[in-house]
């Protein structure tokens, strides 16, 4: 079973002004690969790290939805957190952000494709080659022949 790890702005791509082109292919991708999640093909990776991000979501009903779809159709992480905190560490000092690093380095610790709708991070993680396949939700649609 393929193991990936979406970051919380691949999550919120359905909730986000769908007039782009660009924002409706990945949340169909989002979608797609939710489906193969949901009936159990892919297996998603939860941190700590998402619902604190998800708590500061300012909208309710997303905030919730995402919950929800977190605690119903997530894998918690389990690995030591030590280790996830000094490669979180190490990958801030390389320039990631804190959050971007903490979610790197729970992908890189469960060995799970990691999926971001962030461009500044996908080029980063590919720049610094993580442990881990890195890319938007169309590259691993299409990487893994989902349709």
């Amino acid at each position: 079973m393929k193991s990936i790890y979406l970051d919380v702005c691949s999550l919120c791509r359905p909730f986000d002004d769908q007039t782009y082109l660009r924002i409706r292919m990945e949340t169909e991708a989002v979608s797609l690969i939710l489906t193969k999640v949901r009936g159990g093909r892919c297996k998603m990776y939860v941190s700590p790290v998402h619902f604190k991000e998800i708590d500061a979501i300012k909208e309710s009903e997303e905030r919730l939805e995402l919950k929800v779809l977190l605690e119903e159709h997530g894998t918690s992480s389990k690995v030591d957190l030590n280790k996830v905190r000094e490669r979180a560490e190490k990958l801030v000092k390389l320039g990631f952000g804190i959050a971007d690093a903490a979610h790197v380095a729970f992908a890189e610790a469960n060995n799970a494709e990691f999926i971001t709708c962030d461009d500044k991070l996908a080029k980063k993680c590919k720049k610094h080659k993580i442990k881990v396949w890195t890319g938007g939700p169309l590259g691993f649609c299409e990487k893994e022949g989902l349709r």
